[in-house]
């Protein structure tokens, strides 16, 4: 429809696509102290998500905002009540202006949240034991006009990933010491 009323559109790909559900910009999974996963968070992490992007003046968000915005025809939450999503502002994507209408936080997450495990030993107490900044939004792609290449348009979602932190003890390790005395000893290099 936007592009039969004159508006550039075009359609986006998102792999690792999070699903965030209570909007606090992280896929959280919670497990026991025997490693069984406890099934209390609603946030889930896709193979992929397609959204379209148009371009656009921002002139309630001024004209940094200006350029390719995000929306969703598909939407899995209500936003003001209603399911909608966007169009949120890929510049404010990438600088991380969560703070914007528009369903910003949303997309936002689904492109760069963080995987976070955690360790529930009861109601009131739990323990960050990992954490994944890189599996979420990658290969963030559309279509090159006149051709079936693919665009990687990930640079404007999001900034390069730094470089991945490196743990004194291996995976298999800290599985063991999960196993053996239910004590968790990671330390960052």
């Amino acid at each position: 429809v936007l592009t039969q009323l004159g508006i550039p559109t075009r359609v986006i790909t998102n792999f690792n696509s999070a699903h965030d559900k209570n909007l606090n910009l992280s896929i959280d999974k919670y497990i026991d102290m025997s490693g069984n996963n406890l099934h209390l968070s609603e946030d889930s992490v896709w193979n992929f998500h397609v959204w379209n992007e148009s371009w656009f003046i921002r002139r309630d968000l001024g004209s940094f905002y200006d350029g390719w915005q995000v929306l969703d025809a598909t939407p899995q939450e209500k936003s003001k009540g209603i399911y909608q999503c966007g169009p949120a502002s890929t510049k404010a994507i990438k600088e991380g202006d969560v703070n914007l209408d528009y369903d910003s936080p949303f997309v936002f997450a689904a492109v760069n949240a963080d995987c976070v495990t955690w360790i529930r030993y009861s109601k009131k107490r739990k323990e960050r034991i990992y954490s994944d900044t890189r599996k979420i939004g990658k290969f963030i792609s559309t279509k090159a006009v006149g051709t079936n290449s693919r665009v990687d348009v990930t640079a404007n979602y999001k900034y390069p990933e730094v470089k991945e932190i490196s743990f004194k003890i291996s995976y298999s390790q800290y599985k063991n010491s999960l196993m053996d005395d239910r004590k968790i000893l990671v330390t960052a290099v």
